[in-house]
């Protein structure tokens, strides 16, 4: 039995999916929406990139769906009572990786730990070893041994694991789209193959295999070996860097929910009405760009700090008060990001309103409001869709660098920020640990790069004077 939990990030979240589900049936209707978007499944880098992000989007998502396990039933127990800690879907998809934790550090695949101890053995004698850790190979009766075959043997199981599903993905997709094509499935699968289309399904894939191939060697090896290793309490770091997905995901997605208002309603405001509205708003985000971003989310978020301290009673769970914390943090950086935006939608809106089509509206009385959303909002989504893309990236690496200097997230919250700035220390010691930060590292790369590439290709396709 569990008991659903709704957090403030997870309402958000499901929110804009349910925004883009509705804006994509809603580009379905209109041929001048869905032109660009095919341009941008044409090319193989985008199409390759757009895996990616789905992957770390579902990832997400599985996390944003939380709840509370019920407790067992106690002897003359009436109501029921549920554990404290919040869990998500993901947490149960990952299995006992979470509460597989040792000692302390241990490097990836080790056996042992990472730093010797003293132990006194059966005579009595005190000895300094690397003790066998509880989990990380203990199914191994000689680790020495048996190690490489173990590993080499579980991985070569999810390389035949992922070809078979490679092999099965590549038969439906040729049945799907051979009743598409109204061509027979071998004359399909050759097109395929051969990319003889306009999507290059080969690449797409590909890229679905190899993330399943990932996905299959994190099942296979995961729950007996410590993949990333070990942090300093002891947890798995694999575990840290995909739960800190979510964190990463929320601070790009919902920093843009909250900021695009302001931008789009400011930024045509000040373009088509001028005058003294031109005026506050470029006073408006003027001071606030000369105002310190990294000062001002300082002091917002340790003000918010304060207030959760001093009233704990408001909080059910230490997750809420995470989560509350991860939010304020998404609102200051949409409050102090949106200034670029609104000063790129203003200087294009003043070219607008003295197009002829903007003229003739006005000759004929059309109200302005009418005006602004339906003959200058669609001619500025490009430079919004494109801005946004763009500005993801930079989202998810900033949560990283505030995080790191101790403004960012809660320190209970699952981030690569928060693994980052762990890791600083432990690159000084002796010997140094390493792993740590090249998982973080690695994921946050990964998403970076892919957010980077498929704005490249979003931009090529919704920018006209590229088009043309």
């Amino acid at each position: 039995m569990i008991k659903p939990v709704l957090l403030w990030t997870d309402a958000l979240v499901f929110l804009l999916v349910f925004i883009v589900v509705a804006f994509g049936f809603y580009a379905r209707r209109y041929e001048h929406l869905r032109a660009p978007w095919r341009e941008v499944v044409r090319g193989r880098i985008a199409v390759a990139s757009l895996v990616v992000l789905t992957f770390y989007t579902v990832t997400g998502l599985l996390d944003s769906l939380h709840y509370r396990k019920a407790l067992p039933m106690q002897d003359g127990q009436v109501e029921v009572q549920y554990a404290g800690d919040v869990v998500s879907v993901l947490d149960g998809l990952l299995g006992g990786i979470a509460t597989q934790a040792e000692k302390t550090y241990s490097a990836p695949f080790a056996t042992t730990l990472f730093t010797r101890e003293t132990v006194v053995d059966e005579n009595g004698v005190q000895q300094r070893i690397f003790p066998r850790l509880k989990y990380g190979g203990a199914h191994l009766k000689d680790p020495l041994r048996e190690r490489a075959a173990d590993i080499a043997g579980r991985s070569l199981m999810a390389f035949v694991q992922a070809l078979l599903f490679m092999l099965a993905l590549f038969v439906l997709l040729a049945l799907l789209l051979g009743r598409h094509w109204n061509s027979t499935v071998l004359t399909t699968a050759k097109r395929l193959w051969h990319g003889e289309s306009g999507v290059p399904w080969r690449t797409f894939m590909i890229t679905v295999s190899l993330l399943v191939f990932l996905v299959l060697l994190i099942a296979n090896l995961a729950p007996v070996w410590h993949v990333f290793g070990t942090d300093k309490v002891g947890k798995d770091v694999l575990y840290e860097t995909i739960k800190s997905i979510r964190t990463g995901l929320v601070i790009g997605t919902l920093t843009t929910l909250i900021m695009l208002p302001f931008a789009v309603l400011l930024g045509m405001m000040a373009g088509y009405f001028r005058g003294w509205v031109d005026d506050v708003i470029q006073y408006l985000y003027t001071t606030l760009n000369s105002i310190p971003g990294v000062l001002l989310i300082a002091a917002s978020v340790l003000m918010m700090q304060v207030y959760m301290d001093t009233h704990p009673e408001l909080f059910e769970t230490m997750a809420e008060r995470a989560d509350l914390r991860l939010l304020f943090l998404c609102l200051i950086l949409g409050i102090t990001s949106w200034t670029g935006l609104c000063r790129l939608l203003r200087g294009e809106t003043l070219k607008l309103r003295e197009l002829d089509y903007v003229q003739a509206a006005n000759a004929f009385g059309v109200s302005r409001s009418v005006i602004m959303v339906r003959h200058l909002l669609p001619n500025l989504m490009h430079i919004v869709l494109i801005s946004v893309v763009i500005d993801f990236s930079g989202l998810v690496l900033a949560e990283a660098v505030l995080s790191y200097v101790g403004v960012g997230v809660d320190p209970t919250t699952l981030s690569w920020g928060n693994m980052i700035n762990s890791a600083r220390l432990e690159m000084a010691r002796e010997p140094m640990v390493w792993w740590s930060l090249l998982a973080a590292f690695s994921f946050m790369f990964t998403l970076v790069l892919a957010a980077n590439l498929f704005s490249d290709a979003v931009r090529d396709a919704f920018d006209p004077r590229m088009r043309r």
